[in-house]
This record gives structure tokens, C-alpha cells and sequence, in this order.
């Protein structure tokens, strides 16, 4: 769904038709349910999924531009993918996370030494990636141009890095 049916549909949601919200939310549930599934923990790609779908429904209304639903969406997805890693980076202990994963349920400091050797082991061009997204948080296009590359390089360099570090958290946590 496309075009202007797909513009009228998310205007309909926007302004409170319930009808329509229901509609656009299982529209969107395959996309979001697919990024979940890459760039989250396998254990809580279901619990983003029921959560992106519950703010998109509660803020609907606060989205500027229909036109960037889909961005907008993602976005969402993926702070929710990421706030067991930003919680723990900020020092607070990830068993305190309702639902964090399992290779959460360790100590802090093996966690750090696991992420630290999980990012070391990446090859150059992902790591810079890495880092620049996750860390330095700079939006793709900044991403790009510190990279010298397209936009789609960017991404690809990116979502291979997060891939990286997932299968060597995971390969960690089944030791």
C-alpha cells in the first residue's frame, strides 16, 4: 500500500480514527516484526514488536509528517533494540531490565568485557561504523560522509556490524 490511499490511511490514524489506526498497525506490523527479528536480541524481537506497535498507537498524533512513518517507525524499533545496550552502558545493571536478554543476566563488568571484545573483533570499516552510529550517534547521512561512502554503504557496513556483535554475544552467553 502506497501512494495516496496509504497518505489518506495514515491521516485517517492521525486523527484519532480507530479504524484506520488498526489498519495502519497491521500494515506495519510485518516491517516492524522484520527489523525486530535483525537488529534485536532473537528473545526480544516480540517484545519490541507489542511495544513499537503500542507508541505508535499512543503518538500517532505527534508525528509532523506523514510522509516519515515508515523512518519515524524504525526509529522507534530500533531505540527499543538498543536500550538494553544503552542501560547497560550507562552503568546500571541489565538484570534490573524488565525482559533483557539472557546474555544480560551476567555481572556488568564480564557484559563490558564482552561488548568491548565483541566490538574489538570487528573488522575496521564495521567497527568505525559501529561506533559512529551507536556511539557518537550521527545519523546515516553524517555516517556517510565521515565514512566517504553512499548512504547505502553506510547502512550496510552498519547493519553487518550490529550482526557481528550479536553472534559473538550470543556465542558468549552459550558458553
Amino acid at each position: 500500500m502506497n501512494g495516496p490511499a496509504h497518505r489518506r490511511l495514515l491521516l485517517a490514524a492521525q486523527a484519532g480514527d480507530s479504524e484506520a489506526m488498526e489498519r495502519l498497525l497491521a500494515y506495519a506490523q510485518p516491517d516492524i516484526r522484520r527489523y525486530a527479528q535483525r537488529h534485536c536480541m532473537a528473545t526480544a524481537a516480540d517484545d519490541v514488536v507489542q511495544e513499537t506497535l503500542s507508541i505508535v498507537y499512543r503518538r500517532m498524533g505527534a508525528l509532523r509528517d506523514v510522509a516519515a512513518f515508515g523512518g519515524w517507525v524504525m526509529r522507534i524499533v530500533h531505540r527499543l533494540c538498543m536500550r538494553p545496550l544503552q542501560v547497560w552502558l550507562k552503568g546500571e545493571p541489565l538484570e534490573q531490565v524488565e525482559d533483557s536478554p539472557a546474555w544480560a543476566r551476567r555481572p556488568v563488568h564480564e557484559l563490558r568485557m564482552d561488548l568491548a571484545r565483541a566490538i574489538e573483533s570487528l573488522p575496521p570499516l564495521y567497527r568505525e561504523a559501529l561506533l559512529l552510529r551507536d556511539f557518537e550517534e550521527l545519523t546515516i547521512g553524517e555516517m556517510a560522509q565521515r565514512l566517504g561512502t553512499s548512504r547505502e554503504a553506510a547502512k550496510s557496513r552498519l547493519h553487518r556490524a550490529r550482526a557481528l556483535v550479536r553472534e559473538y554475544l550470543q556465542g558468549e552467553s552459550t558458553t
